[in-house]
């Protein structure tokens, strides 16, 4: 049985989470982001002491903010470089533990788990529908699960989606670049891109544009 993983996309992500650990982003940053995908997630319905997965944890951003409302957290991720900048993040939240697995080898037994979440992950799985359905046996029946996934932007205007192909032509060319390089560019387009158009919506935000 063929295993259902990309070995080149882990070790890119695996690199990016290493270089990129989001250890500078201030409380309201985190907060801003953590809100816009779990302000719909059930915490309160959870059972006490509830157990439950992180799939593809990578930094452990979004267990930081996960963590403190359950009884246990599994953070799930094969690279082993991310899940080392997950422990070194979540190194004071102790019911924490750390699986260097993917969905198909991990540990876990079948509707075991209270609940779970994988956001922006399971699209670079190669067969995406097969690790959906892994990570949902995972669960008792009932439980809530939180998913993200890449979409066809249906219902986004021509023009963002003009220009996120534009990116994506972009970002293949990145990604075939030597590892040496890869970082410096991206660093460079962080800074002289990304960065601008961030503080710029975020001043838009504040003037109530």
């Amino acid at each position: 049985m063929q295993a259902n993983i990309d070995e080149e996309t882990v070790t890119s992500f695996g690199e990016e989470r290493a270089h990129f650990d989001q250890s500078e982003l201030t409380d309201a940053e985190w907060n801003a982001m953590f809100e816009t995908y779990f302000s719909i997630f059930p915490f309160d319905s959870l059972p006490e002491g509830a157990e439950g997965f992180d799939m593809g944890c990578g930094s452990g951003r979004w267990a930081r903010g996960v963590a403190p409302r359950v009884g246990t957290l599994n953070c799930i991720d094969p690279a082993a470089s991310a899940l080392a900048v997950a422990q070194r993040n979540l190194a004071g939240i102790k019911n924490t533990a750390f699986h260097h697995a993917n969905v198909n080898t991990v540990s876990l037994a079948p509707e075991s788990q209270d609940f779970g979440y994988s956001l922006g992950v399971l699209h670079h799985i190669p067969d995406t529908k097969a690790a959906l359905f892994a990570c949902t046996n995972l669960l008792k029946p009932g439980a809530p699960f939180l998913l993200y996934l890449y979409y066809r932007f249906d219902n986004r205007p021509a023009w963002f989606r003009a220009l996120w192909r534009a990116s994506e032509l972009l970002r293949a060319t990145i990604s075939r670049l030597p590892d040496r390089l890869k970082p410096l560019v991206t660093d460079i387009l962080a800074v002289t891109i990304y960065w601008p158009i961030a503080r710029g919506a975020w001043l838009a935000e504040k003037l109530g544009a």
